[in-house]
């Protein structure tokens, strides 16, 4: 099956990449990696703002990762054309808005790395880091960046 076919089987349909913030662009493609820089959750297509441990849940945060991966996975097809491509998800960063008590980062992150896993099979599986941080710009609960090879 193939990942476009996985995505509408999801009910996913994939966002255009969205302009930077700031002085960075959305991909750098080097060799057969491609780094994807880091895109924070959006809810309604503005700022999903919160903070784990005072203002949002564990499911909460599940959800808005599964959202951001959406995002990244629009980034990543504007970047190589075909998601058909991907080789593999290499390396998943995720920084979680959370307060200090909060130790529930890798189940946050698990919403972008189980989608990642439904959508591209066994190439999806990857290695992470899951870190709380003390505030992510704009006040997002979440945000994620991805290390892809591609063919």
């Amino acid at each position: 099956m193939s990942v476009y076919d996985q995505l509408e089987e999801l009910g996913i349909t994939l966002p255009p990449v969205a302009a930077p913030a700031a002085a960075y662009v959305p991909f750098v493609q080097t060799g057969n990696l491609v780094y994807l820089s880091g895109h924070i959750a959006k809810k309604d297509g503005k700022p999903w703002v919160g903070q784990f441990g005072r203002t949002m849940t564990t499911d909460e945060g599940k959800a808005a990762a599964r959202a951001v991966a959406i995002d990244l996975m629009g980034t990543l097809h504007a970047a190589v054309g075909d998601l058909n491509k991907v080789k593999r998800i290499v390396k998943l960063m995720s920084l979680v808005n959370s307060t200090g008590d909060f130790t529930e980062q890798h189940l946050v992150t698990n919403g972008a790395s189980e989608l990642l896993g439904q959508v591209f099979g066994d190439k999806g599986q990857h290695a992470r880091s899951a870190f709380g941080v003390a505030q992510i710009p704009l006040g997002a609960c979440v945000e994620i960046e991805l290390v892809v090879e591609v063919r």
